[in-house]
């Protein structure tokens, strides 16, 4: 499919409501007035003027994306952290998002997700392939090595 041609007046409302529909990163923004047949001049001015008048803001996108990743996926930090590297948000809003999850919600979300991974191999006889696969699944779901770590002494 050939991109949408739209003019820069065109576009602006537009990308007002796509930002006002979800919070949105700059990267899903550029991408998005790219796709209009934008250039890199008329995308940097709407960029400018998006952020000026408050529809996007990377600060407030990282906290919500991290946030609702944690509550809905129960991801882990690390797997956060990559996420939003991989959507070129800067290490200054990423350390605030991560900081934003809460560490006793943290560390109970941890707990009950290895507790059901625990309940789902309990037909596993060998304790070292248990602990293996519960290790694998914690830390595929972003979960530091250390804390998994700690939680699996507790076994």
């Amino acid at each position: 499919m050939l991109p949408q041609r739209v003019t820069p007046q065109q576009a602006l409302p537009k990308i007002k409501q796509f930002c006002a529909y979800q919070e949105r990163c700059h990267s899903e923004v550029k991408d998005k007035l790219y796709g209009y047949g934008l250039s890199k001049n008329y995308v940097d001015e709407l960029l400018s003027k998006l952020v000026e008048d408050n529809f996007l803001n990377e600060e407030r996108f990282a906290i919500a994306f991290a946030g609702g990743k944690f509550r809905i996926k129960q991801w882990g930090r690390i797997k956060i952290r990559y996420e939003l590297r991989q959507k070129q948000v800067s290490d200054y809003c990423v350390k605030k998002a991560l900081a934003s999850i809460d560490d006793d919600d943290y560390l109970k979300t941890l707990d009950r997700l290895a507790e059901q991974k625990i309940k789902l191999l309990k037909t596993e006889k060998n304790i070292f392939v248990k602990k293996r696969k519960l290790l694998d699944h914690l830390r595929a779901k972003g979960y530091e090595p250390d804390l998994v770590g700690d939680w699996l002494k507790r076994i």
